[in-house]
């Protein structure tokens, strides 16, 4: 089931299975911003991560002497126990806790929260963790957002570019089999903000970045006037992919990364795992506005 809210700007519709946002679309034009979820392509529009990001080495995590066969990017994405909690006129808040069935591969007593909202021209993706048990609650969290690329019949996607905030610096981290981190790095950024977008960027994979100077990015065309920006101050990695030959591109704001090919599978000392104390509650958001 799909539920929707809108202002005088845009509307959203966001369904109940896996608390993923489907719909995002002008109020004034009609048009939409989000990839179409293709089933021969990719059939997803913006899966929510949580709790980890990414591959697990092996299929799973050693914590206290156990081992837990987490999934890849977790097991919010698709999942039909999802509901809906709470809804007004510009937010809907869709929600998950703890069971037998997440105790099996995953061993916290977690609830976990994501609300949609609307703010004008911007769309407030929050999500809130809380820690029920008894022990320190080992997590990571993440958006995964498609964007229609390109958005108009008379372009082709070498027209777009993303547009960062600030001059950058970085390289992107190169993937290994399946899915894994490598130690080695591809220089992508080089004094510039500008990241023009081609069909062989992403033939082996996404594009990892750790250590971007920039909290906001933009999604631009050289022919059409509309801009997707992007601003996830809470968030420290950023991850760039497409399914190749697909006509969408995402633009994921990462609290964790995938395990690098090298890990030892400890859970406790897992790069980027964020760590929340027993009855505490940890809070993040990333903003997507739209421009016409």
């Amino acid at each position: 089931m799909n539920y929707s809210i809108e202002n005088h700007f845009l509307k959203i519709s966001v369904q109940e299975k896996g608390a993923e946002l489907c719909q995002i679309q002008s109020a004034i034009t009609g048009k939409d911003f989000l990839w179409d979820a293709d089933p021969e392509v990719w059939a997803s529009y913006a899966p929510v991560l949580f709790p980890v990001i990414g591959a697990i080495k092996d299929g799973f995590v050693n914590y206290k002497g156990k081992q837990y066969a987490v999934p890849r990017h977790g097991f919010i994405r698709n999942n039909t126990d999802v509901k809906l909690v709470d809804q007004t006129n510009d937010s809907l808040t869709f929600g998950l806790k703890f069971s037998e069935k997440t105790l099996e591969i995953y061993p916290f007593e977690f609830e976990f929260r994501i609300t949609y909202s609307l703010q004008e021209k911007r769309i407030i993706v929050n999500h809130e963790v809380i820690n029920h048990g008894n022990d320190e609650m080992l997590f990571s969290l993440g958006g995964h957002p498609a964007f229609k690329c390109p958005m108009h019949d008379n372009e082709v996607y070498e027209d777009y570019y993303l547009e960062f905030y600030a001059v950058e610096n970085d390289a992107t981290w190169l993937l290994e089999k399946d899915g894994l981190v490598g130690n080695t790095t591809k220089p992508v950024f080089e004094n510039t903000n500008i990241f023009h977008l081609n069909r062989h960027l992403f033939d082996k994979d996404a594009l990892i970045f750790k250590h971007l100077v920039s909290k906001q990015v933009s999604l631009r065309s050289t022919k059409s006037p509309q801009v997707i920006t992007l601003h996830y101050d809470d968030f420290k990695y950023l991850g760039i992919w497409a399914k190749p030959g697909g006509n969408f591109v995402c633009i994921e704001p990462w609290l964790g990364i995938a395990d690098s090919a090298d890990s030892d599978q400890n859970f406790e000392t897992k790069e980027g795992i964020l760590k929340l104390a027993a009855g505490n509650k940890f809070e993040a958001k990333f903003e997507i506005e739209i421009s016409e």
